[in-house]
């Protein structure tokens, strides 16, 4: 049995989810968002992060935390922004001492649904399958971190050649 905690970073929105993986059965233990205040002074945002995070891993006590590399779109500011939420989430993880992988979007969605550009209601309703939902998990946010779990308890770091020091701030 192996517990993972998956993370989908943002500053107004951190999306978090827990699966338990046995052999090639998997569940959802934990998921949902660590949302925080656009009027909050970002550095109060990341202290939330980290702390929900810390509590997170304290409660399920993960073999790993899997998180959703940086992506560089159209908007740099907001990129910078993830960036920060990831290294709450990884700080916390350190702190603990849980090993850290990361995986592009990509990797997630051919992990999840068998295509790297499956749509987001694609991946939804694939992570609700996969996890034996009874509907497709909610908001995204979750979901996209459930996905992350998934795409790390299914073995995506040994097919990669991944391990905790690839993982990057």
């Amino acid at each position: 049995m192996v517990v993972v905690l998956g993370i989908d970073p943002g500053t107004a929105n951190t999306g978090f989810g827990v699966v338990v993986a046995r052999g090639p059965r998997m569940g959802a233990l934990d998921g949902g968002t660590i949302e925080t205040a656009a009027g909050v002074p970002l550095e109060r945002r990341l202290v939330a992060i980290h702390a929900r995070v810390a509590d997170l891993i304290a409660e399920h006590d993960p073999a790993a935390v899997a998180i959703e590399e940086l992506y560089f779109g159209q908007n740099a500011r907001s990129a910078l922004a993830v960036g920060q939420a990831r290294g709450a989430v990884l700080l916390a993880a350190g702190q603990a001492g849980v090993p850290c992988f990361s995986y592009t979007p990509q990797q997630i969605k051919q992990a999840v649904c068998g295509s790297g550009g499956a749509a987001k209601d694609q991946v939804q309703r694939m992570v609700g399958a996969l996890l034996s939902l009874a509907e497709p998990p909610r908001p995204d946010h979750a979901a996209d971190a459930l996905a992350v779990a998934i795409c790390h308890a299914n073995g995506a770091s040994l097919r990669a050649g991944l391990d905790a020091t690839t993982a990057r701030a």
